[in-house]
């Protein structure tokens, strides 16, 4: 048995066993769930507004720089309302707001896979936005785009937590240094992989352990092998994840991995142990977002950087001047809130200040692009590796998919997305073994 084999059997355990401890875990979540739903002030007998914001993070306001500054913006501004914001890993944040779904008990603000959001929607448990989002004009700031995914059962059930814009990093110093262009094609690509792999260097600094969905711009290259085209009859089974167009993808992948574009060691580092070699100058590109902007822009690499959305294929399907700008998952509202005016004039006024042209500021200040038309401005936004991504958004020419394809599937797809593309890279499972693999589990909704 090869080590990558051993490896992808032992990850696989590791996830099964995971799972296991997640639902050992319930009963103590369950606990939690009541006092995080009504932790916040502005209940119908508190003379305070106030409400709880739940995130996918562990500890938002150290881990989530961008969040943080807005909640202590707006908390500025309107010091009557108190947001008590509380997080926990995304896993387990998904499993905490479907228990809490299930018993009334969801928090007022949170953040959620959109697959769970729609259902939630279907079930009644989400607040209709469009009232919220027509006050002083605010739908309007919007690209249309940004808000048309989070649009079902009837009413406007959610709105971009952040904007999604992924791609890869390149390191403009170690091109130079063997004398090679940024790619365009994908067949460049595999030419600069083969000239780095020659002198040792890692081309895709990439790290699947504890990590499997740090595929961001590879998912993006569905796109290019037509998944937007396709995604109404993969969603309704009339389509086959198993399909002509997605193999010659999966096979381009496997030609990446025999052309030595991945470490060796990408399945035993995590995603950030990736993030660090490129960092520390031991790759020439990076597969990641918007959000490591800041943290590239302060590494010893900096000045080098920059951003790239990708190759385009000669055999891909529909346009391939795609770059990754779409909503990531939603922040939703629960419905209870509706029926409380104080609560209710709070989330208001959050969703209000969080979408204004200074709270998208913030997020610009945290290297992150605004999900409304706002254009950035300040000294974050000159700086380089930022300013190469803003570039790369406004290019002539290019567009976005309405959605990444992992966010419009259940939690179950997109984790055998991840792990069969991993699969291929790792040279592990073929590409045939990787599309059947993944198309079984892709159902309408959720």
């Amino acid at each position: 048995m090869t080590v990558g084999r051993r490896n992808w059997r032992r990850q696989t355990r590791s996830r099964r066993l995971r799972l296991v401890a997640s639902l050992a875990a319930l009963v103590t979540i369950a606990g939690s769930i009541a006092a995080c739903s009504s932790s916040a002030g502005g209940g119908k007998n508190s003379g305070a507004a106030g409400f709880t914001l739940s995130m996918h993070i562990a500890d938002p306001l150290k881990n989530d720089p961008a969040t943080a500054g807005i909640v202590k913006a707006f908390e500025a501004k309107y010091p009557d309302v108190k947001i008590n914001v509380v997080g926990q890993p995304v896993d387990q944040h998904e499993q905490q707001m479907t228990i809490a779904a299930q018993s009334n008990t969801l928090p007022d603000v949170f953040w959620v896979y959109n697959s769970l959001a729609q259902t939630m929607a279907k079930s009644g448990k989400l607040l209709d936005l469009t009232s919220i989002l027509q006050q002083n004009g605010l739908i309007s700031k919007f690209p249309q785009s940004m808000l048309s995914g989070y649009h079902g059962s009837g009413i406007q059930y959610g709105v971009p937590y952040q904007a999604l814009v992924t791609g890869f990093y390149y390191n403009k110093k170690i091109l130079a240094q063997y004398n090679l262009q940024l790619p365009t094609t994908f067949d460049d690509l595999v030419n600069v992989a083969k000239t780095l792999h020659s002198h040792g260097i890692t081309t895709i600094s990439q790290g699947a352990k504890d990590s499997s969905f740090s595929v961001w711009a590879f998912l993006t290259m569905l796109d290019r092998f037509g998944w937007e085209q396709k995604q109404g009859g993969l969603l309704d089974g009339s389509v086959s994840y198993d399909n002509a167009d997605f193999k010659n993808l999966y096979d381009h992948i496997q030609e990446l991995a025999k052309a030595g574009a991945f470490p060796n060691n990408m399945s035993t580092q995590t995603y950030q142990q990736a993030v660090d070699a490129f960092s520390a100058g031991k790759a020439a590109f990076l597969d990641s977002g918007a959000w490591a902007a800041g943290v590239l822009q302060t590494s010893s690499v900096g000045s080098d950087v920059g951003f790239w959305p990708g190759p385009t294929f000669a055999d891909g399907v529909g346009s391939q001047q795609l770059v990754m700008n779409a909503p990531s998952a939603p922040f939703v509202v629960s419905a209870a809130v509706g029926k409380n005016a104080k609560k209710l004039a709070a989330v208001t006024e959050f969703i209000q200040f969080y979408y204004s042209d200074a709270g998208q500021q913030i997020l610009v200040d945290n290297a992150q692009t605004p999900v409304t038309t706002y254009k950035p401005t300040g000294a974050a936004a000159q700086k380089s590796v930022y300013a190469s991504i803003i570039s790369a958004l406004q290019a002539p020419g290019w567009t976005s998919p309405t959605a990444q394809p992992d966010l419009v599937v259940s939690a179950a797809a997109s984790n055998a997305m991840y792990e069969s593309i991993y699969g291929v890279m790792e040279g592990v499972i073929s590409p045939s073994k990787a599309l059947s693999m993944v198309a079984p589990t892709i159902k309408s909704g959720s």
